[in-house]
């Protein structure tokens, strides 16, 4: 009786080291998959943010430019004026690239830019400042509604809310600001004329002005048209604009817009 109990006994022993062996086994491996599925979604939200060191930096015309050292490469980068100093490490998002980028505040041609929305410190609180709207190198905000050059990371023209405008009456042999729209892949390439208010101006973005007018007419999406020109020109104008009409315009890193006039003559009534 003794040898037998003694042999229960160790059988026993054994069987829970095996049961336990393969309940740690079943409990690695399901573990697993759900480690690397983390790590892949960690690996895609840095895909889409620069960080490193800043080697040289400088603020100009109310914006930051930073040259940092990142993993792979070493880039320029430009936003809001913010607090950065040289060997801090820095993070923003990769914002839209510019080739040639000529920053008039510093006299300085940029061969590579990429500008973003904020630059944030890692070790140190940011503090961004608001930019001017005229006079800079680039917009305060390049995403969002009414931000920058009208245009938002989700990659559609970003429109200034529909205000309610009256008055405005469709120019003479030209269109509306809806019919600019809803008619735009018949017109594109064409030179059109349309009547509209200023409800939004910012002063030399790449070189131009950037200007948004409405008419009263079209919905949420086809009421507000982007227009750049040499003009410059104050909220509440009322203006005739004509130049070539642009649909689907891609600026490239998913800034885009449904329709915009480019280099248009205005003239204010």
């Amino acid at each position: 009786m003794k040898k037998s109990a003694l042999v229960f006994t160790l059988l026993t022993a054994v069987l829970v080291i095996v049961a336990a062996g393969c309940g740690e086994k079943k409990e690695t491996i399901e573990n697993t998959p759900t480690f690397f599925a983390s790590t892949n979604s960690d690996q895609a939200a840095e895909s889409n943010v620069w960080r490193g060191e800043v080697l040289e930096t400088m603020n100009s015309g109310g914006y930051t430019y930073v040259y940092i050292a990142t993993d792979a490469e070493k880039i320029w980068a430009a936003g809001p004026e913010a607090e950065v100093a040289v060997g801090q490490v820095v993070t923003m998002d990769k914002g839209m690239k510019m080739s040639g980028f000529h920053a008039k505040s510093l006299d300085r041609t940029f061969e590579v830019i990429y500008f973003v929305s904020s630059i944030q410190g890692i070790d140190s609180a940011q503090t961004t400042g608001e930019a001017a709207q005229g006079g800079s190198d680039m917009t305060a905000s390049p995403h969002g509604a009414g931000g920058g050059m009208g245009m938002s990371s989700g990659g559609s023209h970003s429109v200034v809310g529909k205000t309610e405008i009256m008055g405005i009456a469709k120019v003479a042999g030209g269109y509306t600001v809806e019919e600019i729209f809803t008619q735009g892949a018949a017109l594109d390439g064409q030179s059109v004329k349309v009547r509209g208010q200023v409800v939004k101006f910012t002063a030399n973005i790449m070189g131009t002005n950037w200007v948004h007018i409405q008419d009263g007419t079209g919905s949420a999406a086809t009421s507000d048209l982007t227009v750049t020109t040499d003009a410059v020109l104050a909220l509440g104008d009322v203006v005739v604009v004509e130049g070539p009409l642009t649909v689907n315009k891609d600026f490239g890193s998913g800034y885009k817009y449904a329709a915009i006039i480019q280099g248009a003559t205005v003239i204010k009534e």
